[in-house]
């Protein structure tokens, strides 16, 4: 083991003078000062900028190392499901067979339709892009927000749907007031009677079913939802079958009608890590005046902060959640994001148009406002956006008539950092440069900070939010004391509501 206390690590290599006489002091032991200057430069830069805003804009102390935290998701947007059977009575619904044709053809029928959904009613926890979606009729996805007098909107598409595609490609939509909800024979499904108030004009068959028209052809099964991305690229695949509620109506007088309450929460829990950074030197190497920095402590202290705070952001970025021997280790974003997130591609070639249509749907206001989102890029990503950005300015841009909707609109200073803001037809994106993405294969790690948070430990009186611990260490059989810092930091990184946060990997 190196010795840190060994003042000969402290000389400086030296090299000949490039003039002919060569030369003939050496800078030697301890970089003492001779005949030179006493300015170095050096380069500061954001070398941890996901830590710096975690720390400073959400920082949330907790006083248990295993913390708890809640998630709360609306339902008023969520209240849709698909039809999974139909028929002109109770015991008549089917389940193999798509063509509903004129039984929607005249206001005042009654028709009724089985209703599965995808979505989860405890905590409203419903799929995600790019991930692993909930398939309709899944455990726990009973609707159960269908009431009397509610008006349902029901999509149709086609005749002779042959693909799971094509099934998607609705042309028309009719509309029934519920009268009634009674429980399905399938546990995960209602049954409603409705009466038609807009009848169909184009549709011929309920859309998601396929030309087999059997229950929930197109609605299943990995093949069918690959297909209907590659068709659409619609955020789960599914959008354009869900039968939505479209408000209600009442007779005059009627009374109170029904009502039904949701359960948006749901929980998830953190665990917080230990960084530990020593530094050691001697009162003699403190006390002595050296060359290019005056003191070594002052020099060593320093790296050892900028040290302590870089592996930090290492962590908060790259580790995941775990633990193994006794020891906690705290969720990374990228971690997190990769499994929980929206999960996108991108390319070097990725244009334009591409990246549009992914911020669409991550940026979709049921789910994601994206006000407080902060994307975190890559070097490569960085000078992609600002190629795109730049462009209109630098090629047409001529009288200031033309107008770009992807433009740098400038940089600003935020917490000491140059945040970039790219102006999109989706509102403004800031973006920062993250050097620690540029050796993986993340490009873009967008955080909306207002659901991840810094978590310190902080309780009876005891504040682990980097710590200093300075001790005092005797050598044995020497007698000389060693001045020991230690700089402790006990945290953890909470990240919640997965449709607020995406990711971009390489593709």
């Amino acid at each position: 083991m190196s010795d840190l206390f060994n003042l000969s690590n402290l000389t400086v290599s030296d090299v000949d003078s490039p003039s002919s006489a060569g030369s003939t002091k050496d800078t030697g032991d301890l970089r003492r000062k001779f005949a030179f200057g006493n300015q170095v430069s050096e380069l500061a830069i954001s070398q941890d900028p996901f830590f710096r805003f975690v720390s400073m804009v959400n920082k949330r102390p907790t006083d248990d190392s295993a913390f708890k935290f809640t998630e709360r998701r609306s339902s008023y947007h969520k209240r849709y499901g698909y039809v999974t059977g139909f028929g002109t009575s109770e015991g008549g619904i089917a389940t193999n067979e798509a063509t509903i044709g004129a039984i929607a053809n005249t206001v005042g029928n009654t028709v009724w339709l089985e209703m599965k959904t995808d979505y989860k009613s405890e905590g409203n926890v419903q799929g995600i892009i790019g991930q692993a979606d909930l398939t309709v009729g899944s455990a726990g996805t009973k609707p159960i927000f269908f009431m009397p007098g509610q008006l349902v909107k029901i999509p149709l598409a086609a005749a002779a749907a042959d693909t799971p595609a094509e099934a998607f490609n609705v042309n028309d939509y009719f509309v029934g007031k519920v009268e009634e909800v009674k429980d399905s024979a399938d546990a995960l499904a209602v049954n409603l009677r409705l009466t038609i108030i807009r009848p169909n004009v184009n549709g011929v068959e309920v859309a998601g079913w396929g030309a087999a028209e059997t229950a929930n052809q197109a609605l299943d099964g990995a093949a069918n939802t690959a297909a209907i991305h590659a068709t659409y690229g619609l955020s789960d695949g599914v959008e354009r079958a869900r039968s939505y509620v479209v408000g209600s109506a009442h007779a005059e007088g009627s009374g109170y009608p029904e009502t039904w309450k949701d359960q948006p929460f749901s929980t998830g829990f953190g665990l917080t890590q230990i960084w530990k950074t020593s530094c050691a030197m001697t009162n003699t190497a403190r006390a002595t005046s050296l060359k290019y920095d005056s003191s070594e402590w002052a020099r060593v202290w320093k790296e050892k902060l900028i040290e302590h705070k870089y592996d930090i952001e290492q962590s908060l970025l790259f580790g995941s959640q775990a633990t193994n021997g006794g020891i906690n280790y705290t969720q990374g974003a990228v971690d997190y994001i990769l499994s929980q997130g929206n999960a996108f591609s991108w390319t070097t070639g990725k244009s334009q148009d591409d990246f549009l249509e992914d911020m669409s749907k991550y940026l979709d206001p049921r789910y994601n406002n994206g006000a407080a989102t902060v994307f975190f890029v890559s070097t490569d990503v960085y000078n992609w956006l600002h190629k795109l950005g730049g462009y209109m300015k630098a090629n047409l841009d001529t009288d200031d008539s033309y107008r770009a909707d992807m433009a740098m609109m400038g940089t600003k200073k935020v917490l000491g950092m140059d945040m970039n803001v790219i102006s999109t037809v989706y509102g403004d994106m800031n973006v920062v440069r993250n050097i620690h993405l540029d050796g993986s294969h993340v490009k873009i790690l967008a955080c909306n900070m207002k659901h991840a948070a810094y978590r310190p430990l902080v309780g009876n009186g005891v504040d682990r939010d980097t710590a200093v611990y300075v001790g005092v260490q005797t050598l044995e059989n020497s007698g000389v004391d060693r001045r020991v810092d230690l700089i402790l930091t006990e945290a953890g990184m909470e990240f919640s509501m997965p449709e607020a946060h995406a990711v971009w990997t390489q593709g």
